[in-house]
């Protein structure tokens, strides 16, 4: 994504949108693609080279944690933890600025999972040595 994005920060991203939905056999006229069409008008090359190093960081972060729990090492744990529970208050201000039930459940879904890996975090992400088990 990060590199799709860096590839078209220097082109005519409306064009390319268009060909996009084309290629897709999506309407162009439906509310969501008009609209969404407006944004993609109206993003810079340098929004989008942000962008890109923004989706290539937070892919390299979600490859270390990846790592990090095929080994299921205590720092992935808590990794993980943190990245349930940035999203918090991010959910808490949508909500305030624009109620709906839609946020209001992947809020109540994202509290249960950060409570649920703090509550199990020992089980979840505990190392396993195998050599403790010939004891």
């Amino acid at each position: 994504m990060a590199i799709c994005l860096y590839a078209i920060s220097d082109d005519d991203r409306p064009a390319e949108y268009q060909q996009v939905l084309h290629l897709l056999h999506l309407n162009p006229e439906q509310r969501f693609w008009a609209d969404l069409a407006v944004k993609v008008g109206n993003l810079t090359e340098a929004g989008l080279i942000w962008a890109a190093v923004g989706t290539l960081f937070y892919s390299l972060f979600s490859l270390v944690e990846g790592v990090g729990m095929i080994f299921r090492a205590g720092w992935a744990g808590w990794l993980a933890i943190g990245e349930s529970t940035f999203f918090i208050p991010i959910e808490v201000l949508e909500m305030i600025q624009h109620f709906s039930w839609t946020v209001t459940g992947i809020f109540a879904i994202n509290v249960f999972i950060v409570w649920y890996l703090l509550a199990n975090r020992r089980r979840l992400f505990h190392h396993h040595h195998p050599r403790a088990d010939r004891r």
